[in-house]
């Protein structure tokens, strides 16, 4: 590309930057997401490339690797498709069979398949074999999360000489636990591959500096830069966006059904890692030892559907409608039920809405990378009257918000009485609380996490 072509992209000195992940986001949509929005716009302030998976899955043996390319502005957006078999052992088998449930201390629930571990390094060398071509030799390549751990290993074998830095959104366990992945010192040398890999908590990097000393002590002499980049919020955006949503639809509807009561919220990707089952105990517990607040508050479950293909998943689903069932069969009333449990997705600007008149956000995972909900929650409180934040210990996001009562979700006596002390909680000590920990996501934002991230691949931080 010549100096003119550059300067009339608004390209920044440097060279381009390639973001690669699982999915690339559809370039002609506005994208909700803080991730997506701040990927973008690092994007298109240096020109740049995406690169990933189209969404598409085609007969076996039929994907191409021509990529698809769109160009919006200074950035391209490059995808291919996958076939029908690498769709069941890349990403439905090794990701979400064995790196899923590892990475989230599931042991119990790990399935070990030579086919998906065969698949799951193929996909990522069919990832390498057709980016490399696309590359330039000044570009810097950000790689995204558990799907693509090997393809810096699989680059740098096709000749790739570039600073390639990643970033695993969701936990990294210490080595008795990581040690059961299949193709563990493989998955290690693949993370070694880097020049930067990045994590959500200062325990994640700990964790992974401790797997390489103990078992590839080959990288270990020569290591890559290893080190926590919590990922933030947009927060005066969702800030703006939750005081106009205080008038959403959806928010004005609940409000007026509610009928006074106090609304307790809990947001969660149907997923066994966020704890679902344990938090309808601990409010069940509540609902038992608190009889006087029967038909004063109710429980707000929002529980989209994920990997609905997944037959683990479809009996969570189950089990956690039956258990809300039973909740509301022993506790409610002819014109009050304890829990309003939706099990499908609510749009941002509704969720926004819905944050903000809670007086109390319930926010349990087992284990999480972060938990972006927590942050969302904070950002939308009104200033004046601010609702109170109940934080998994267990959750990433519990190194910054302090301000939250802090549970062990496992303890469903403690985490009832988080319940009670977070709906008695006087207001100053509500707004002290809020204060902090709004202090903290203002500073760190989405995009000062990517501008981070970026100056630390290329050494200017």
């Amino acid at each position: 590309m010549s100096a003119e072509t550059a300067e009339t992209d608004g390209r920044a000195k440097g060279g381009r930057l390639v973001v690669v992940s699982n999915r690339v986001p559809d370039p002609g949509k506005t994208q909700a997401g803080g991730l997506a929005v701040a990927l973008d716009a690092a994007l298109k302030e240096r020109g740049g490339l995406w690169f990933g998976w189209s969404g598409r899955t085609v007969e076996t043996g039929t994907a191409s690797d021509a990529p698809r390319s769109r160009r919006r502005g200074p950035v391209t957006y490059a995808t291919i498709d996958l076939d029908e078999s690498e769709h069941e052992h890349y990403y439905a088998g090794f990701a979400n069979r064995a790196l899923w449930p590892v990475c989230h201390f599931r042991l119990d629930l790990i399935q070990i398949s030579a086919k998906d571990t065969r698949g799951y390094f193929a996909v990522n060398e069919r990832f390498a074999r057709v980016l490399a071509p696309l590359l330039e030799p000044d570009d810097i390549v950000w790689v995204h999360d558990y799907h693509l751990i090997p393809l810096a290993a699989a680059l740098r074998a096709a000749g790739v000489r570039n600073r390639i830095g990643f970033f695993l959104h969701i936990p990294w366990p210490p080595s008795q636990v990581s040690s059961a992945l299949p193709a563990y010192q493989r998955l290690l040398s693949g993370l070694a591959a880097y020049d930067v890999v990045g994590f959500q908590t200062p325990l994640d990097a700990e964790n992974f500096q401790a797997c390489l000393a103990r078992d590839l002590p080959e990288a270990a002499a020569r290591p890559p830069l290893a080190r926590d980049f919590p990922i933030g919020i947009e927060t005066a955006a969702f800030v703006a966006l939750a005081r106009e949503a205080a008038q959403d639809e959806l928010a004005v509807r609940l409000r007026r059904s509610m009928r006074g009561r106090d609304l307790i919220i809990g947001v969660d990707r149907l997923d066994y890692s966020k704890g679902i089952g344990q938090r309808l105990e601990a409010f069940e517990r509540y609902m038992e030892t608190h009889a006087e607040s029967r038909d004063a508050v109710s429980l707000l479950q929002i529980t989209p559907r994920s990997r609905s293909e997944v037959p683990e998943y479809q009996q969570m689903e189950q089990q956690v409608a039956e258990h809300v069932g039973r909740i509301n069969g022993a506790f409610g009333d002819v014109d009050w039920v304890p829990i309003r449990y939706v099990n499908s997705p609510i749009p941002h600007t509704s969720l926004a809405g819905l944050y903000r008149m809670a007086k109390v956000g319930l926010v349990t995972p087992l284990r999480d990378g972060m938990n972006l909900v927590a942050k969302e929650f904070v950002a939308a409180q009104p200033e004046d009257d601010p609702g109170v934040l109940i934080l998994s210990r267990f959750a990433g996001a519990v190194h910054e918000l302090d301000g939250a009562l802090i549970v062990n979700p496992y303890d469903t006596d403690a985490t009832a009485a988080a319940i009670a002390r977070a709906l008695e909680m006087e207001l100053d000590e509500r707004t002290e609380r809020w204060r902090r920990m709004m202090t903290r996501i203002a500073a760190n934002t989405t995009r000062e996490w990517a501008a981070e991230f970026i100056g630390v691949l290329e050494g200017r931080r």
